[in-house]
């Protein structure tokens, strides 16, 4: 979808299209060997590949039944593969989330993330990662926003597509998901999405369609949901009809797990593997369909098949070569600097005002970048630092997408770091936005263990926590099988730091006793309270009890966790729950006045804001677009003290800044990864540039949202009833003012439009993304130093149906110029006309809207195209 050239030191976003249709080595091999083995199999043996062995693999299968096939491991892995363990003691190297990637605007760098979640998958015996999600961003009151691009469609499958292309290059096979329409987590197993053929077509579809021609995914995932009636993983017209036929898909599709509910549904809708197993819709109840004639065995083989030549494609298939050969692999990347650069790439600086000394607004440089030498807008010596994410922020989202890395930099300590000698960072806390206590830890003065004990009680397996959090997730410590698992035993010591009455919280599902010292704090049962299965585990239920206690005096606790013989959420090979601890409360109001007094004394203040883990996480919806807890009193505070205040925002889906004009600066750094306290360090201290744009528009108020509805209606319904005007389109379509634009986004340097020419392109082929134009915007960097753009290239009339046709990222030195190649694709100038049914050309004139974000225009051309006709 975009491209570009450089004059000088400009570096472009490089484009890959097609990359992963590319006749893959040994592709005729591979069919030859897929077809032997599959004539070598029986009924049963045919049907044991369609169903996982348990939660994360399928097979390993010997013998003459399945001739080689080894064990195909999957993990999830949109931000960073986690492999088949999900506890801190396996760390992965933990990316920035795919909306901080999609705020990159980068083909090249989702490409390099895609080689390094490739080479994470390696490393932890992975074949396939379950990435990347290109649901839309549909109404920021989703709960996983965090873990999708965008909310345009076409730059949610450029950027797709260039994961999709990095992650096979390194031969692991990638998983689009969740195909398709699972925009919103409200009842996501049994909502019934109602959309026209249009709006799917034009919007929820295109990201997948983009991905499937032009990067040739090797799997691809169903999802929970109903679209028009019928469950994701029984859709016959969207999966056999669009998918495969019409798109060519040659992959497997895998359902979401447990999302896999008949067998004769399943197999209808061409679904090839059930996760996990090994109990699933087929095994014995597949067998048995065949041989009494309600599934004909053709059909299996159908299934099967695709399952073999995903296995073949990834290496574990005797006699079949792989698509990527060992000596083919890419070379080495360094993990945490990769994780630095993307978070770098991905900030997006949304406000950048001066504020002169003394409160006077308005006068002196721009309040970023810090200068702490004084080389511009006088010197910064003392910078106050305020609020939670500031020394503990979110690097990641919950749920699928959360890994645990080896290491996590926090803004305070990056900028303690980084600043010249004689610079002084002070840190007040603020008042803590979370509901729920965060699991113990070292610092905390916990020291714990986590002993496994059988169901008769006898020790089984012990494991030193790095917290108090405990979630094993298809495997267990030592090896032990989760059938012989009865209870687990958290036991240690706690060493408060200071006196006073401090707080325990047990948070999980099933029964737990809780004892501190001499106390029996807690014993009795914890309820799911959701009927979701992954809410069981991914949001359980937390109680809070207190304890008085004396500094430097260990007292021994012990948390008893007996496993639910019917699992986590009706989930099996899973344990989850955490003991959780909060230091003896301070008044918030006391907080908020200490930081509002440490930024009055001070040359400038950074507040450090964001969401909770219960207010952005996989499983729940959100009810409010508010910061939690009492931040915006906390940014107001310090703005008043401060003319010189920069909010820094920590979140994956927008809020509300009901502050955002009190302060000099609002610079966004999404959850931005392992390496983001750094990436963030840098950019406030000018040594990087924050090269972000907004992939989503941004409200400015909750009244203001065009679409919000994320609950289905009483009969199960979620009606998409704004059809393809969502984001920027919706706030076109209402004559809405958004507090920010999707596109947005300010760096630390001027860029000057200058020209525009379009070049027509008859593409010859039917290829929807065949180039029809080829655009080349010349752009100036007027300022006084280096500089990234995003040049974004918009089709169609004013108003809503002007939309996004393409994009380039360019980099000039100061004083010099770039030129932004783009190509328009042949999707760009057509619709999709329910009466043909099929795409039809647009009528043209075509205006052609070079500029900076959806609103801010600088550039325009009018153009007939010959073609299409």
């Amino acid at each position: 979808m975009d491209d570009s050239s450089r004059d000088g030191a400009d570096r472009g976003s490089a484009a890959h299209p097609g990359e992963g249709r590319r006749p893959a080595a040994g592709e005729r091999e591979r069919a030859a060997r897929v077809e032997a083995v599959l004539a070598g199999l029986d009924l049963p043996g045919k049907v044991a590949l369609l169903t996982g062995t348990d939660m994360w693999s399928v097979g390993p299968y010997g013998g003459p039944s399945a001739a080689g096939f080894g064990r195909l491991v999957l993990s999830d892995g949109p931000a960073g593969v986690r492999g088949e363990s999900w506890t801190p003691e396996d760390p992965s190297v933990a990316l920035p989330c795919p909306t901080a990637i999609g705020a990159t605007w980068d083909t090249a760098a989702a490409r390099t993330a895609g080689l390094l979640l490739a080479q994470e998958a390696r490393r932890k015996g992975a074949h396939a990662v379950l990435a990347p999600t290109v649901n839309l961003h549909r109404t920021p009151y989703s709960g996983r926003h965090f873990e999708a691009y965008a909310e345009d469609p076409g730059l949610t499958g450029a950027l797709g597509a260039a994961l999709v292309a990095g992650l096979q290059a390194g031969g692991v096979a990638a998983t689009p998901k969740h195909y398709v329409a699972n925009d919103a987590e409200t009842d996501r197993y049994t909502v019934d999405v109602r959309a026209d053929a249009r709006t799917l077509r034009e919007l929820y579809l295109e990201p997948f369609e983009h991905i499937v021609r032009t990067a040739g995914p090797w799997l691809l995932m169903a999802a929970y949901n109903s679209v028009n009636g019928v469950t994701m993983s029984e859709h016959d017209e969207l999966n056999n009809q669009v998918l495969r036929g019409e798109w060519g898909f040659d992959g497997a599709l895998v359902s979401d797990w447990t999302g896999a509910r008949s067998t004769l549904g399943c197999v209808r809708g061409g679904l090839d593997l059930a996760m996990p197993g090994p109990d699933t819709v087929y095994g014995e109840h597949l067998v048995a369909a065949v041989r009494l004639g309600r599934v004909p065995e053709e059909a299996v083989d159908a299934l099967a098949r695709r399952v073999l030549l995903l296995a073949a494609r990834v290496g574990v298939l005797d006699g079949a070569p792989p698509a990527v050969p060992p000596a083919a692999l890419p070379p080495v990347l360094d993990g945490p600097a990769v994780a630095r650069d993307l978070a770098v790439r991905s900030c997006v600086l949304l406000r950048n005002e001066p504020a002169g000394p003394g409160g006077e607004a308005g006068t002196g440089a721009a309040a970023l970048p810090l200068d702490p030498a004084g080389h511009t807008g006088g010197s910064v010596r003392r910078i106050a630092v305020s609020g939670l994410h500031a020394r503990a922020p979110r690097f990641g989202g919950g749920g699928s997408s959360q890994v645990f890395p080896e290491r996590v930099s926090s803004p305070l300590e990056a900028l303690r770091a980084l600043v010249p000698s004689g610079t002084e960072v002070s840190y007040e806390p603020g008042p803590d936005p979370r509901s729920r206590l965060a699991p113990a830890t070292g610092g905390d003065g916990f020291r714990l263990t986590a002993v496994l004990h059988g169901l008769d009680d006898a020790e089984l397996a012990r494991v030193e926590q790095r917290d108090g959090s405990v979630r094993w997730m298809g495997s267990l410590p030592g090896g032990v099988p989760f059938a012989d698992l009865g209870r687990v035993e958290l036991v240690g010591t706690f060493t408060p730091a200071g006196s006073g009455t401090h707080r325990l919280a047990v948070r999980g599902v099933g029964h737990f006793r809780l004892e501190a010292g001499e106390r029996v704090l807690y014993d009795a049962e914890l309820q799911a309270e959701s009927e979701d299965p992954a809410a069981a585990f991914l949001n359980p239920p937390q109680r809070t009890f207190l304890l008085d206690a004396e500094a430097g005096t260990p007292l021994p606790v012990r948390l008893l966790h007996t496993v639910p013989a019917y699992g986590v959420g009706g989930l099996f090979g899973l344990v989850s729950f955490a003991l959780g601890y909060g230091a003896p409360a301070v008044s918030e109001q006391v907080l908020i006045e200490r930081a509002a007094r440490a930024a009055a004394g001070a040359d400038c203040a950074v507040v450090c804001v964001g969401t909770t883990d219960e207010s952005e996480t996989e499983g729940v919806d959100r009810d409010t677009l508010a910061l939690p807890g009492r931040q915006d009193d906390l940014v107001r505070s310090v703005a008043a003290a401060n003319p010189r205040t920069v909010a820094v925002v920590n979140a994956g889906a927008p809020v509300l800044m009901p502050w955002r004009e009190e302060v000099a600066a609002v610079l966004l750094c999404w959850f931005p990864g392992e390496a983001g306290g750094e990436a963030l360090a840098e950019v406030l201290l000018g040594a990087a540039e924050p090269g972000g744009r907004l992939p989503t528009t941004w409200p400015d108020a909750a009244d203001d949202l065009p679409v919000r509805q994320v609950a289905p209606d009483g009969d199960g319904r979620l009606p998409y009833a704004e059809g393809p005007r969502i984001g920027y389109r919706a706030w076109r379509a209402a004559g809405a003012e958004p507090a920010y634009w999707f596109g947005h986004g300010l760096g630390y340097t001027r860029w000057e439009y200058e020209s525009m020419n379009i070049t027509v392109q008859d593409p010859g082929t039917d290829d929807p993304y065949a180039p029809v134009a080829r655009v080349t915007v010349r752009v100036r960097n007027s300022g006084h130093r280096p500089g990234r753009e995003v040049v974004q290239l918009y089709l169609g009339p004013e108003g809503a149906d002007r939309s996004l046709a393409a994009f380039a990222v360019v980099e000039a030195a100061a004083g010099d110029s770039a030129q932004a190649r783009l190509e328009v694709p042949q999707r760009a100038v057509r619709t999709w006309d329910d009466a043909l049914p099929g795409w039809r050309p647009c009528p043209g004139p075509h205006r052609f809207a070079a500029g900076r974000s959806a609103a801010d225009i600088r550039l325009v051309a009018d153009l007939e195209l010959p073609w299409p006709p």
